[in-house]
């Protein structure tokens, strides 16, 4: 087992030290979260991707970019590591008008139960770990992958937060290969087998262990509602001796409709009332409060009545916002290098979206994302101020997002006190107002 000095080389302890290490820093507590249905919870999805050179994988900078040359970072936001310890952190070679730039590593037990200890500490419920089944028939990237499952695991039952797998489908090739559904139900079975489900924070819905699927009915993508309806069945029968499955679909915003970025094909309508939950992804579909209102009377609310009439429960999804212009640069696509693409005004942007959701009737949210700074849409601390960012050691161009992008200083925690006030009324069932439950600090 691996941490990280500040020059990023691994500085190895034993395991039972870090055990000892872990139970004084978060003492064990009796488990008392509510894993028996998702309604009235704010569940955040959980990339868990990230990871720095040195850590026992060949993953090099798993989904940072590359750090140690002037290679083009792939995030839009940088994290605040300045809670974590130096063992915690991967030094860089950029550096700031404070000092180097760092980074973490997924890999690092510490670091994951931190994360988890910011959600017990904000009153947040619990996230949706993401797999993604392109990585599963790659053994060095799917054994990392369960490293951070064992992290994940073990810090949602010590800070007594939920958690349920979900699959990511996303695909790049052209057409679907004959095994990539196949290794999502091996994979399953696999985890079920192992106890995935029978952790006592492991999150139910339905009566049943909850199961994301992302990746249903998206148009320019090789998927079927014939392949669907397989997966679908083949997830049924492998779960049945581990106490069924119920499915929470990840579908894209116009799958009511099937058109925009969902596919035209009438044969998903027999796909969706198989589901337990639908989650429509709303990401990036509209950029302001106008946007999200215009999108709240077009498709929230006659999706909510369209998901009554199916018998099927309804989680919108909300976003802080979304920036991905070093990915753009880094794949060469200058017409999307577009720093700040949808800026998060200060947290009005989001709690647009939470109020609009809950006040159509919503019983529960997904937020985009825990910490997914690829795209700018995390919800974990950030750096808070544009003087963090890297000066040297970076491609010229390289752009940043932080907390004051919008002409507003805010603690690097910002939209973790939000979520905690999303998740606060929908707990107790309270009315959201369109005005921030937070004052803004003062410039």
């Amino acid at each position: 087992m691996t941490s990280h000095t500040p020059n990023g080389k691994p500085r190895w302890r034993p395991i039972s030290t870090l055990l000892v290490i872990a139970c004084v820093a978060f003492p064990l507590k009796g488990i008392s979260a509510d894993t028996s249905t998702l309604t009235g919870k704010l569940i955040m999805g959980y990339q868990g991707w990230f990871q720095c050179p040195g850590d026992g994988t060949t993953l090099g900078w798993g989904h940072w970019g590359n750090w140690s040359d002037e290679t083009a970072p792939i995030v839009d936001m940088l994290p605040d590591v300045s809670e974590l310890p130096a063992a915690e952190r991967c030094a860089t070679s950029a550096s700031s008008a404070s000092g180097p730039v760092e980074l973490f590593d997924d890999q690092n037990p510490a670091t994951v139960d931190r994360q988890f200890a910011w959600m017990q500490q904000y009153g947040l419920d619990g996230v949706a770990l993401q797999r993604y089944a392109t990585t599963l028939r790659q053994p060095e990237v799917l054994k990392a992958v369960d490293v951070v499952l064992k992290n994940a695991k073990q810090a949602a039952e010590r800070h007594d937060r939920v958690f349920f797998v979900m699959y990511d489908l996303s695909n790049k090739e052209p057409r679907l290969p004959a095994d990539h559904l196949a290794a999502v139900v091996r994979d399953w079975e696999r985890l079920e087998r192992e106890g995935v489900t029978r952790s006592p924070v492991y999150l139910h819905h339905r009566g049943h262990p909850l199961l994301g699927i992302w990746g249903l009915g998206f148009s320019h993508r090789p998927l079927n509602p014939g392949d669907a309806a397989d997966l679908l069945d083949a997830l049924a029968r492998v779960s049945a001796p581990y106490g069924g499955v119920t499915i929470l679909g990840g579908l894209p915003a116009y799958w009511r409709t099937r058109d925009r970025d969902a596919s035209p094909d009438a044969g998903w309508d027999q796909v969706w009332h198989r589901l337990g939950v639908i989650s429509p992804w709303a990401a990036g579909r509209f950029a302001d409060e106008a946007g999200a209102d215009t999108y709240r009377r077009t498709s929230l609310e006659p999706d909510m009545a369209a998901t009554r009439a199916l018998g099927v429960d309804y989680m919108p999804v909300v976003f802080p916002g979304f920036s991905a212009a070093n990915r753009a640069r880094h794949l060469e696509r200058a017409n999307a290098v577009i720093p700040n693409r949808i800026p998060r005004r200060c947290g009005r942007f989001y709690w647009r979206q939470v109020y609009n959701a809950m006040s159509s009737g919503a019983t529960m949210l997904y937020g985009a994302m825990f910490d997914e700074v690829n795209e700018g849409t995390a919800l974990f601390k950030v750096q808070s101020s544009t003087a963090q960012t890297p000066l040297k050691g970076l491609p010229a161009g390289t752009s940043f997002v932080a907390m004051d992008a919008d002409g507003c200083r805010l603690p690097s925690d910002w939209y973790l006190r939000l979520t905690g006030e999303a998740t606060k009324l929908l707990r107790n069932g309270g009315k959201p107002t369109p005005d921030l439950p937070l004052a803004l600090p003062k410039n």
